[in-house]
């Protein structure tokens, strides 16, 4: 019974990984998002606007491993989820500045 729960364990989508693909998926979203913005040149609170309404699915699937490895690590499931949401807002704020960076400047960011 031990091995076989040890081998299921194993074989389970390390949850880690499964942020870390999410992860990637929603900035890659949100860096999309970003250039598009600032080739419309949009303004500063219409973008943040913006964000809220955008990479719905990535959001949601990067919302839902984090909170997944957060209680996977002993978390409660407030604790993951405030986890999750804090993490999301720091990248919405980061985008923002970005954002307000590139747009003072006229430039835009290059391709990743």
């Amino acid at each position: 019974m031990l091995i076989a729960s040890i081998l299921l364990a194993a074989a389970a989508p390390a949850p880690a990984g499964n942020v870390d693909t999410t992860r990637a998926a929603f900035t890659k979203c949100l860096r999309g998002h970003l250039k598009k913005s600032l080739e419309a040149k949009m303004g500063d609170a219409e973008f943040e606007m913006s964000l809220k309404a955008t990479c719905d699915t990535e959001r949601e699937a990067f919302r839902t491993a984090v909170t997944a490895a957060n209680r996977a690590g002993g978390d409660s499931a407030s604790d993951a989820a405030d986890n999750a949401e804090m993490q999301i807002e720091d990248y919405a704020a980061n985008f923002t500045d970005k954002f307000k960076d590139y747009s003072s400047t006229n430039t835009l960011p290059g391709d990743d």
